[in-house]
């Protein structure tokens, strides 16, 4: 489900913008972790899945994973698998932690439209210069509107 973006329309193309961004990307920034290393909540107090509904490869995945369950029927056509706190989730293979690297500050031309004069982002060494960048542009923008 992709949620809509709220956006005021811009009054020029997008080449008349920049944009600032903090970013800390899953390919640099993040490894694989465990269960234990995110707090996992299913790890942490258990799971349950329905039976009814499952496809029959997910149910027979499920009951093959090696992992300590019990079957609960509480009605008719309604049934539990019910999974004891303290082993791996089903979605382990997908938790991520955080590596101790510094955020990238980027500077793009363009905005969320593109970048049409297909320019390289900046990327600042250091948090400080990004924002001294960002300030220095603000103030151009109101120097340019005070000028009219």
């Amino acid at each position: 489900m992709t949620i809509p973006m709220n956006r005021i329309e811009p009054q020029m193309g997008p080449e008349a913008y920049k944009t600032y961004a903090i970013v800390a990307p899953a390919s640099s920034h993040f490894r694989p972790a465990t269960c234990v290393e995110t707090d996992c909540p299913d790890y942490l107090h258990g799971w349950r899945v329905r039976v009814e509904g499952l496809p029959p490869e997910l149910l027979h995945a499920a009951k093959t994973s090696g992992r300590k369950y019990t079957e609960m029927r509480v009605a008719e056509g309604e049934t539990w698998l019910h999974f004891e706190a303290g082993q791996p989730c089903f979605r382990a293979a997908e938790h991520r932690a955080r590596l101790d690297r510094p955020e990238l500050f980027l500077v793009r031309d363009g905005d969320h439209r593109g970048n049409p004069r297909q320019t390289r982002a900046r990327q600042h060494l250091r948090p400080e210069l990004w924002v001294e960048d960002f300030g220095e542009h603000q103030q151009n923008i109101a120097d340019q509107i005070e000028r009219g």
